[in-house]
């Protein structure tokens, strides 16, 4: 037994014996070389953020095709003000998010969301002018559309014309 344990042959065989048991638990382990992004439905929050605010809500008609909705909350702004925050993780796999509120001041509320304050310029979506915002250091792009009763943020990781299909796609639903 003293030959299995010393010297050179001992260690060998030790090293064998923990790489085949590392081989076996990687063998019988479940992999998967899949991307498995978690899909939340968020209907049921932007229902509830719309019984809570006094204005018709904002929200996507559909999600954009290849996009994965992956967050959604609702939260307390400044002020008191409620706050609907919806995450998606793009086609491209990149991040963008859709916020509203009715924060005041709404030029606070939007360049809190952008992280910028600075606009680079507008963009045209759907006849519609948004304005662009982009953060350097963080990639981060914005386009934001302030309305009198609410201020609406797209934000993100995501390219310029990823965020204009999101926000293509949005619609103010009836109040309450």
């Amino acid at each position: 037994m003293r030959r299995f344990t010393q010297g050179f042959y001992g260690y060998a065989v030790a090293l064998f014996v923990c790489l085949a048991g590392a081989g076996l638990f990687l063998l019988v382990t479940p992999q998967s070389r899949e991307e498995h992004i978690p899909r939340l439905e968020y209907s049921i929050t932007v229902a509830n953020f719309g019984h809570t605010v006094p204005y018709g809500v904002w929200a996507p008609r559909q999600d954009p095709a290849g996009w994965v909705p992956n967050s959604n909350r609702i939260a307390k702004g400044q002020n008191g003000a409620q706050v609907l925050y919806l995450g998606y993780a793009t086609a491209k796999r990149e991040h963008a998010m859709f916020v509203q509120s009715d924060e005041k001041p709404a030029a606070g509320f939007a360049s809190r969301m952008a992280n910028i304050e600075q606009s680079v310029g507008t963009q045209q979506v759907g006849g519609v002018t948004w304005e662009q915002r982009f953060r350097k250091d963080k990639k981060q792009r914005s386009l934001v559309r302030v309305l009198p009763e609410v201020t609406l943020v797209i934000t993100g990781t995501a390219d310029w014309p990823e965020l204009a299909e999101l926000a293509a796609l949005l619609q103010q639903r009836p109040q309450g």
